[in-house]
């Protein structure tokens, strides 16, 4: 049986994450629940695209993933079913899967039609409209049956890295700060690669700071584990899990990470420089 996942801005302080399990619970006491994250910053559709594109693709084909961020109920807002690489995604009609799926087309894109235009039935939207219509599909229906296709859901333009050919520096920003501190930029690696091939050298800015190498992981920048400690707190830059440039100090966290040393803050530019 496919599962169900859950993610949102609700934290777990509130009842709603627990209302939303019991409700899927309640109408298939034999599904299976996980979740992806209820720490998403309120509202923040670009830190909801990063954590969920991430995750997605790491449970089975036929997955449905529930994502309540900006999803308040209103009666003239749509609530979408999008089906891409072998998934299901429910979601509001606020750009946030257009942003997940910046770079490929979706299979089919639905409207909810499940209890969607009555005020006195949605009271939550993600027990009453986006949990009913998970079961539906986690028991095989077939999305048309709570749905109508939809040609035209609000998109959104995901911030793209720019090279400036002038002055062979490519223009990044900070669109994510994870949980230990760690500022990740939406310069990937493979536009980085496409760049470099025609240089010999490059410098990572930002701020007044400059860094001269880009590491593939965490540890690769130590040269002896027997000395390992002397390396805590050192800045660095890599390409992380989702081959992102990521400004990161070693052994940091969330009092310690790049974010607070480093002052580095969500929409500010990172740049590498070729010299």
């Amino acid at each position: 049986m496919p599962l169900i996942t859950l993610t949102s801005d609700y934290g777990l302080v509130d009842h709603r994450v627990a209302a939303i399990k019991g409700k899927i619970l309640s109408m298939n006491e034999d599904a299976k629940i996980n979740d992806i994250s209820h720490e998403i910053t309120a509202y923040h559709l670009t830190e909801t695209a990063y954590v969920v594109r991430n995750a997605y693709s790491h449970f089975p084909a036929g997955t449905i993933h529930i994502i309540s961020v900006d999803s308040f109920y209103s009666k003239d807002r749509k609530l979408i079913i999008y089906k891409a690489n072998g998934h299901y995604f429910i979601a509001a009609d606020n750009g946030l899967l257009s942003l997940i799926f910046f770079d490929q087309k979706p299979e089919a894109i639905y409207e909810i039609t499940l209890n969607n235009r009555f005020d006195d039935i949605v009271k939550f939207t993600s027990t009453d409209i986006f949990a009913p219509a998970a079961v539906h599909l986690l028991n095989g229906g077939l999305p048309e049956v709570i749905g109508r296709k939809l040609k035209n859901p609000l998109q959104l333009t995901f911030p793209r890295a720019v090279y400036n050919e002038s002055q062979k520096i490519i223009i990044g920003e900070i669109m994510y700060i994870d949980n230990f501190g760690n500022v990740i930029s939406n310069i990937s690696r493979q536009f980085f690669e496409k760049i470099n091939a025609v240089h010999e050298n490059y410098i990572v800015k930002f701020r007044n700071l400059s860094l001269n190498n880009i590491y593939d992981s965490y540890t690769s920048f130590i040269p002896d584990w027997n000395n390992e400690v002397q390396y805590h707190g050192k800045s660095i830059s890599l390409f992380n899990d989702a081959d992102l440039l990521e400004i990161s100090i070693y052994k940091g966290n969330k009092n310690s990470g790049a974010k607070t040393l480093l002052g580095i803050n969500l929409g500010e530019h990172v740049y590498i420089e070729f010299i």
